[in-house]
């Protein structure tokens, strides 16, 4: 758990540093958005691409990782919505205590993969990122089309949305190189693994730069309910699936530690979109990461 708690560290350093950044203004605020995008459709897919056109890696063997990622974000989907029942929350709060307890952040999760396990690591983020991102984005569409408060998204919406996914279109494309056992073009690996590096320093910092302490303590029980899914209740059921079905070692390390990652903050911006309680989502998306360093640890432990 120490040598865990020490390799997150500098990540958790360097969201701290965002959101210090962001609060002493040192950069102007119309930075953020732009560093932003650029993350999201360059940076980042260069780096997930860049790391699984030359992984060696056993899709095969890598399938039961995918699944048990995937079955414990279905099963906690399918609880989420069975407790609502006796909840009875109104339907935009919910929406946002749904999306809080399934949606991982992928960039908090490379760059701890990166650093707890190398570039492997990194590769076997990619393969779960195929499986549990699209998987997250159908059900919290879902939930905030039945429960927000304006929520209006056709079916097709859903899917363009997913099959122009920029990181989902990264991992396929990889995989696809892999699958042809060709090297990457000298000058063209090289620009990628630039371009990659620079995806986990300013992808962490947007992370920090989005934190927003004040939601936090607004409807604090309902936030931390959702946070302690997403932290605790999520990797647990990772970990129980990984041993049912045989998977163990760095997957199932990385199974788990993926699907204990704070809540993505793309869900703010789809609880805006779609009437959900976005203040409650910020809430949930800023505990969730500070919490993170304390429970990610915490889980590994359960890896099988």
């Amino acid at each position: 758990m120490t040598i865990a708690f020490l390799a997150l560290a500098p990540i958790f350093a360097l969201i701290i540093l965002g959101a210090l950044l962001r609060r002493t203004a040192f950069v102007p605020d119309s930075f953020w958005p732009a560093a932003e995008k650029s993350i999201y459709y360059l940076f980042f897919p260069c780096l997930l691409f860049s790391e699984l056109a030359t992984a060696d890696i056993d899709l095969g063997a890598l399938l039961p990782m995918g699944l048990s990622m995937m079955g414990a974000v279905l099963v906690m989907g399918i609880l989420l919505l069975g407790l609502h029942q006796v909840w009875r929350l109104p339907g935009p709060p919910f929406s946002s205590i749904f999306q809080g307890g399934i949606r991982p952040n992928s960039y908090v999760g490379l760059a701890a993969a990166f650093g707890m396990f190398g570039q492997q690591g990194v590769a076997l983020v990619a393969i779960g990122i195929s499986f549990v991102v699209p998987t997250v984005n159908i059900l919290a569409v879902a939930v905030l089309v039945r429960h927000g408060a304006s929520g209006k998204v056709r079916g097709m919406d859903v899917v363009r949305g997913i099959v122009t996914n920029p990181l989902i279109l990264a991992v396929v494309a990889g995989v696809l190189w892999n699958l042809t056992e060709l090297p990457l073009p000298p000058v063209i690996e090289t620009m990628l693994e630039i371009l990659g590096r620079a995806s986990l320093p300013l992808g962490l910092l947007a992370v920090g730069a989005g934190l927003d302490l004040g939601a936090v303590t607004q409807a604090r029980y309902r936030v931390a309910a959702s946070s302690a899914v997403k932290l605790l209740a999520v990797p647990a059921l990772t970990a129980g699936l990984c041993l049912v079905l045989g998977v163990g070692g760095m997957a199932a390390a990385v199974a788990v530690l993926y699907n204990g990652l704070p809540t993505s903050a793309s869900s703010y911006v789809l609880a805006r979109q779609m009437g959900g309680d976005a203040t409650m989502m910020a809430g949930i998306i800023t505990l969730t990461t500070l919490a993170a360093i304390v429970t990610i640890p915490i889980v590994l432990a359960l890896a099988p």
